[in-house]
C-alpha cells in the first residue's frame, strides 16, 4: 500500500512540476521515461497528460504494438506500447508490479493525434544540466530519434521527437 501511495505522490509531483515548467518558463526540457529497458526523453512541448495504466479495449486486426483504445478522461485514445513499437517486437508481458508502475503518456493536443504511449516507468523531468554529453542519433535510426544524451552516471538517454513519430506512415498504419 505504501508503494502505491509513493507512486501516486511521485505522479502528482511530476504533474505539478510539468505544469509549472510550462507556465513559468523553460527550466525542464524533457519528460524522462523508461520503456523496455531503454531510457527516453520526450520534449515537454510535445508531451501531454500522464495517466495511470488503464485497461484497453483490443482492436482486431491491428499491429501487435497497438494495444487498443482507452477512455482517458472522457477522450478515446489509441494506446501504443512504446518499447514494442521501437523494437518491432511483440509487447512484453507485464507483472502486476510492472503494471502498477506503467503509465500512459498522451501526445500534446497540439499534435492532433489522440494517442498515448505505454511506458514502464516515469523517471522525472530533465534539462540540459542533467547530461554530460550529447551525440547525434545513431546511424540508421528512425526519423523520430533525436539527439542522444549521456548523464553523469553514464546512462544513455534517447530523445524521441513525438511530432515526427506521430507523422510516421508506419505509426499511422495500425492495421495488420
Amino acid at each position: 500500500m505504501a508503494n502505491r501511495e509513493a507512486l501516486r505522490e511521485l505522479q502528482a509531483r511530476l504533474a505539478s512540476r510539468l505544469q509549472a515548467a510550462r507556465t513559468e518558463g523553460v527550466q525542464a526540457s524533457w519528460l524522462a521515461v523508461e520503456s523496455g529497458g531503454h531510457k527516453f526523453l520526450f520534449p515537454l512541448a510535445q508531451s501531454g497528460e500522464i495517466f495511470p495504466f488503464a485497461s484497453t479495449l483490443p482492436v482486431p486486426y491491428t499491429q501487435s504494438w497497438f494495444l487498443g483504445v482507452a477512455n482517458l478522461r472522457g477522450g478515446l485514445y489509441g494506446v501504443v506500447d512504446l518499447a514494442s513499437y521501437v523494437r518491432g517486437e511483440a509487447p512484453a508481458q507485464r507483472s502486476d508490479a510492472g503494471r502498477a508502475e506503467s503509465r500512459l503518456v498522451a501526445f500534446n493536443s497540439a499534435l492532433e493525434v489522440n494517442c498515448a504511449l505505454l511506458i514502464d516507468r516515469l523517471a522525472g523531468l530533465r534539462n540540459m544540466d542533467a547530461f554530460a554529453s550529447s551525440t547525434p542519433p545513431p546511424e540508421g535510426a528512425p526519423d523520430y530519434f533525436g539527439t542522444g544524451f549521456t548523464d553523469s552516471n553514464g546512462a544513455y538517454w534517447q530523445e524521441l521527437n513525438l511530432q515526427a513519430l506521430s507523422q510516421q506512415p508506419q505509426f499511422l498504419s495500425i492495421g495488420a
